[in-house]
């Protein structure tokens, strides 16, 4: 499986099958992603919640390549009358797509659609667990605060390899929550995001790192530079 950072909460993943997944593929106002929406052809897009940062450009990148968008039954309704493939679920359950099993399970933050006039209520935020066949297991966070699951169900239960935590604040944890959180997961690698695309969510990601180091030493610490590829 090979991961590619995109900035901000963006993330590429690609199975061993090729199975392209974007999460929360905010590209065209993301201020640390250089790619365009051309440049990207998802088979599947998953959606944390409704902020315009995460929903980001899914409407055009799911009509350009024809992709399945799995999301909470909120977002899967509007995106429906787009006319996108959207799946909705909720927490707990998963959607089965190729050779990876993509579960949806509890985020502590706030989801509307802040990116139209009405805005509304887009439904539970949400992180995402994605399971690989060759049993690697990928933990997205969203935006969420420092919440228990993180230690008795996502750390004891599910036991990702990697996790991928914002640590940005303002919106959601800072460093130091995010390296208790990197303690209670117990994963092999954590991946810092959701910092430094905007001034107010500018962080240390070095220090993020030593604090991981006193909380987590089992834990390694991978800051990637932006569209860099690292393969697991």
């Amino acid at each position: 499986m090979k991961l590619r950072w995109l900035g901000h909460s963006a993330f590429e993943l690609i199975s061993n099958n090729n199975l392209n997944i974007l999460i929360d593929p905010f590209i065209r106002g993301n201020p640390s992603c250089p790619l365009k929406i051309n440049d990207l052809n998802p088979d599947v897009i998953c959606i944390t919640h409704g902020h315009a940062d995460h929903f980001g450009d899914a409407i055009e990148l799911a009509r350009k390549s024809d992709a399945i968008v799995i999301t909470n039954y909120e977002i899967s309704i509007y995106l429906q009358r787009e006319g996108i493939n959207a799946i909705g679920i909720n927490y707990g359950a998963f959607v089965e797509i190729q050779d990876v099993k993509i579960k949806m399970l509890e985020a502590k933050h706030s989801s509307s659609f802040d990116f139209n006039i009405e805005g509304g209520y887009a439904g539970n935020p949400a992180s995402f667990l994605l399971e690989f066949k060759d049993d690697l297991k990928i933990f997205h966070a969203g935006d969420t605060s420092l919440f228990s699951d993180m230690k008795f169900v996502i750390g004891e239960v599910y036991k990702p390899d990697i996790a991928m935590l914002p640590i940005g604040n303002i919106f959601m944890m800072d460093p130091i929550d995010a390296a208790i959180a990197t303690k209670w997961i117990n994963s092999k690698y954590v991946i810092p995001m959701h910092y430094n695309s905007f001034p107010s969510i500018m962080q240390n990601p070095e220090s993020f790192k030593s604090l991981v180091k006193k909380h987590a030493p089992n834990c390694e610490t991978l800051i990637p530079d932006v569209l860099e590829f690292i393969e697991f």
